[in-house]
């Protein structure tokens, strides 16, 4: 995302006005399709993606017009069936997708971004709202701010500086707020580096660190051969990866904001998944097991010449000892190195 958010900035910041596209409210099969971007150019061109297929067509449509108007306007959705394929809905979903006209001439826009990135580069948090008043809907002008983590805002707001912090204070991805008293809502959108966990293996461990790491704001991936255990029925909030087989690392986007939690059914799969994990700049590598299981584990890896320094990365056993024993009680220890990884990683960027 702070690909993109560079790319609008630059291009704000060289004169072009934009067309910024964000599926802000989903339902059905898709909750992670909340929160996608794309940046569309006058000359239709784009950057980033709101799932490709029908939406993605539909949405540079009416970028087209958004450019003519220079207004915002905010469009519903509902896909079904190969049209939703595109968005990763197995069942299709329904949402809105906001269509803000972003002016080069405004300097607001060009402080807000660059507030943003610096906020992502310094590992700190902030929010960014947007309005989505009826004016908005007819076509009028919407405010919009970035409110740092001090409380102080970039951009502009015009309210109760108690319905800022209240909305400051939501849950760790986008959602709608509602202001009663002046009939307005806002997009809320967290920004930070919440990091991707990878769940290698979907049995009933896993399905409890999915819960628990939705919670916490990390983006949940879970990767499984086992199409009855990798399903949206037992993961509603995570991406769900149905893999031929475990070697399948060199096709994820793995980055040092990448977390690879390893619980597989077996130990022949934990050995295929590490070996690969290694090979990554993943920030995080835990695998699931006993010290004398990863101790087989290392010294197999050992002898295809894997380092002892590279195996020193891995966390094993892994998650905090807290002693525990049922799937809850490992999920939650898991999810609390996980937690621990993120804020020690935040922490070394803030300080660079």
């Amino acid at each position: 995302m702070k690909k993109l958010y560079q790319s609008l900035l630059d291009l704000l910041t060289a004169g072009e006005s934009v067309v910024l596209a964000t599926i802000f409210h989903s339902s059905g099969s898709a909750p992670r399709s909340a929160g996608a971007k794309m940046i569309v150019r006058k000359d239709s061109s784009i950057i980033g993606t709101v799932g490709g297929g029908k939406l993605e067509a539909e949405t540079i449509e009416l970028a087209k017009q958004v450019h003519i108007s220079r207004q915002s306007l905010i469009q519903p959705f509902d896909l079904k069936g190969s049209d939703a394929a595109g968005l990763g809905m197995i069942c299709g979903g329904q949402g809105e997708i906001l269509l803000e006209y972003l002016d080069a001439d405004n300097q607001s826009n060009i402080l807000i971004y660059q507030a943003l990135i610096d906020t992502m580069d310094k590992a700190r948090k902030a929010w960014l709202m947007t309005e989505l008043s009826s004016q908005t809907r007819a076509g009028g002008k919407r405010q919009q701010c970035l409110v740092k983590q001090d409380g102080s805002i970039i951009g502009n707001f015009q309210g109760d500086p108690a319905f800022i912090e209240k909305m400051s204070l939501g849950p760790a991805k986008i959602s709608i707020h509602a202001d009663a008293r002046e009939v307005r809502s806002f997009i809320v959108e967290p920004i930070r580096t919440t990091g991707v966990v990878y769940l290698f293996g979907a049995g009933h461990v896993s399905q409890q660190i999915a819960k628990l790491t939705e919670m916490v704001g990390f983006v949940t991936v879970v990767l499984d051969d086992r199409p009855a255990f990798a399903n949206k029925e037992r993961f509603p909030q995570a991406d769900i990866l149905v893999v031929d087989n475990f070697n399948c690392m060199t096709s994820l986007a793995i980055t040092p904001d990448s977390y690879i939690v390893i619980v597989t059914r077996g130990h022949l799969h934990d050995n295929i998944v590490l070996e690969q994990a290694l090979t990554t700049q993943a920030g995080y590598i835990g695998m699931i097991g006993s010290k004398k299981k990863r101790d087989l584990l290392f010294k197999s890896l050992q002898e295809k010449g894997i380092s002892p320094a590279a195996l020193q990365r891995v966390y094993s056993p892994i998650g905090i000892d807290i002693y525990a024993e049922t799937p809850e009680e490992i999920a939650v220890s898991i999810v609390a190195e996980l937690i621990k990884a993120r804020a020690e990683r935040e922490k070394c960027i803030a300080q660079k």
